[in-house]
């Protein structure tokens, strides 16, 4: 520390710290999200949903209710980070995130799933199917865009 507040760095991706007394105002990524036992390992963006073998699994249902979210890139913050399993899906719960999609997707779409790992946009979607809404546009088959999670 320089002697100064708020400047310097401690630790490093490498040498960590346990426990930091601190206050934030701020985080470098973007979304929250908690930790989940998988049945298989999925890739960041992948839709799951509460149900297979385990708590989550990939999505294979057009416009799910049993929804969980999307795995996360990189949290800013995870809840249940302690959870130990064979696969350990890390679930997007509020916040923006990339996401896997197919189809034509605008700005503000309320997005659900597609079955197959993805989301795409609904008009009207049902009760407990939405994932949350769309921060861009997508023309085509299979992309990755941000969205914005949470319930809408």
């Amino acid at each position: 520390n320089s002697g100064a507040n708020g400047t310097g760095n401690i630790g490093s991706s490498s040498l960590y710290f346990n426990t930091v007394f601190a206050t934030a105002s701020k985080a470098l990524y973007a979304d929250l999200a908690e930790c989940y036992v998988a049945d298989a390992e999925y890739p960041a963006g992948t839709v799951v949903v509460f149900g297979g073998n385990q708590e989550v699994t990939v999505t294979s249902v057009d416009s799910d209710r049993a929804v969980a979210g999307v795995v996360s890139t990189n949290p800013s913050y995870i809840m249940n980070s302690g959870l130990e399993a064979e696969f350990v899906a890390t679930v997007a719960l509020t916040g923006r995130v990339p996401c896997r999609v197919t189809g034509t997707v605008r700005k503000g779409d309320l997005m659900v799933s597609a079955g197959y790992g993805l989301a795409r946009a609904e008009q009207d979607p049902k009760v407990g199917t939405v994932i949350g809404k769309a921060l861009e546009n997508f023309e085509g088959n299979e992309g990755v865009i941000e969205v914005v999670v949470g319930r809408f």
